[in-house]
This record gives C-alpha cells, sequence and structure tokens, in this order.
C-alpha cells in the first residue's frame, strides 16, 4: 500500500524536474504501482491540425510511467526508460489524461501499460514503457568474484 509519505516523497521529488514544470504535470491519483496524471494540452506545442503533438504525448507516457514505479519502488530508486512502444489510436484536442499501470517489478526490468484519454474518455494513446533499474546495474557491476576483461 502506498502511504502518505513516499506519496509526498514523490511529488518533492519530481517538483523541480523540468519536463513536469513545463508540461504541468497535474497527480490525480497514486496507489502502489499506479499513477494517473492530467497533462494540459499547451497550443504552443500544437501538431499538425491542433492537435497534441505525439512526441508530447509520448513523453508524458514515459515520465507518468516512472512516477508508477516509484509508487512501488521509491523515489529514490535510480531509472532509465529502456524502451517505449506507443500506438496513436486517435487524435487528442484536450487535456490528456495518462494512467500508468506497473506490469511487473523485476529484478532489472520493469515494464509498465500506459493508457492515454482525452477529456471526453475517447482512448487516444496505449503505451509500454520498460524502465531499467539503474540500482540494480549499478549493485551487479560492484561483484568482486567475476573475471576481469583487460
Amino acid at each position: 500500500m502506498l502511504t502518505e509519505a513516499r506519496k509526498q516523497a514523490i511529488l518533492r521529488h519530481i517538483d523541480p524536474i523540468p519536463v513536469v514544470r513545463n508540461l504541468r504535470f497535474q497527480i490525480e491519483s497514486m496507489e502502489e504501482g499506479r499513477c494517473v496524471a492530467i497533462v494540459p494540452k499547451d497550443n504552443r506545442f500544437d501538431g499538425a491540425y491542433g492537435a497534441y503533438h505525439g512526441g508530447l504525448l509520448a513523453t508524458a507516457a514515459d515520465s507518468i510511467a516512472c512516477l508508477a514505479i516509484w509508487t512501488a519502488l521509491g523515489p529514490e530508486a535510480h531509472l532509465t526508460t529502456a524502451d517505449l512502444h506507443i500506438r496513436f489510436l486517435a487524435a487528442c484536442f484536450t487535456d490528456a489524461t495518462v494512467d500508468a499501470r506497473v506490469i511487473k517489478l523485476g529484478r532489472s526490468l520493469c515494464p509498465v501499460e500506459v493508457n492515454i484519454r482525452d477529456a471526453e474518455d475517447n482512448h487516444i494513446a496505449v503505451a509500454q514503457v520498460t524502465y531499467f533499474r539503474l540500482d540494480a546495474a549499478v549493485g551487479s557491476s560492484k561483484r568482486t568474484d567475476s573475471p576481469r576483461m583487460d
């Protein structure tokens, strides 16, 4: 279960992050393994025909996926995106609601499913984002029983 202390730690951790501030993420809810956020549409960054730019929707999917993982591991966990696959289903002309759920917390990889909907609840995009746990990589690179390759 996600504690209030962990939720507040995550919110403090993301507050100074430029992409969070510039895309104006509004965290709607957090529970262990899940984060839902509204990412307002900003006309300055419109794509073709006045639609929400797909690259920004992908950025939102990537970022909210990370927050979903932090609800389970804590914001002190060091993560980086390993891959991101997104399928756009419709154009978005409103704010976007990004709903990210952790599929699995692996020792090194954490896949997350992300669904994006517009303000009218139309399904805009579906994504899978996999994060690499850097703490696991750092821990395994410090092993002393493996031979050196000089």
